[in-house]
């Protein structure tokens, strides 16, 4: 089951022409996915203690159709694939019709202090119980 992240598209977060600014979708992405790590127990504050970072290597995006201001939007996010240095994020965005706006694909590597890192496998076996596979 997908984690499920909602909010209201307001002004600042629209262009002149009252759509979701197309910077702003990889904003409200991100925003999803930290609060799935803070879900999960993982939050970004308890990876850096663990001297864990994440860094973005690829994001794909894919406009569907565009996000209007003061919709009320849902973000599906599925962790798909996982293992001690890599990761695979899918990502949906809905609107209040439940008709998808949005999809972004992103993969990731960990790493410290600018360099991948392998994460301990206690940590990837905690989250193998919240990967759905493509």
């Amino acid at each position: 089951m997908p984690f499920v992240h909602k909010r209201r598209i307001y002004g600042f977060d629209c262009d002149v022409y009252g759509h979701l600014n197309n910077a702003n979708y990889m904003h409200l992405y991100e925003e999803a996915r930290a609060n799935v790590l803070m879900e999960i127990g993982y939050p970004i504050s308890k990876l850096l203690e663990m001297q864990i970072e994440i860094y973005i290597i690829d994001f794909h995006l894919r406009y569907i159709k565009p996000v209007l201001l003061e919709e009320v939007i849902s973000i599906e996010t599925t962790i798909t694939m996982m293992n001690r240095l890599h990761w695979t994020w899918q990502q949906q965005m809905k609107n209040s019709a439940n008709e998808v706006c949005n999809t972004a694909v992103l993969s990731g590597v960990f790493g410290y202090k600018g360099k991948p890192k392998r994460i301990p496998i206690k940590v990837v076996d905690e989250f193998m119980k919240y990967i759905i596979p493509k």
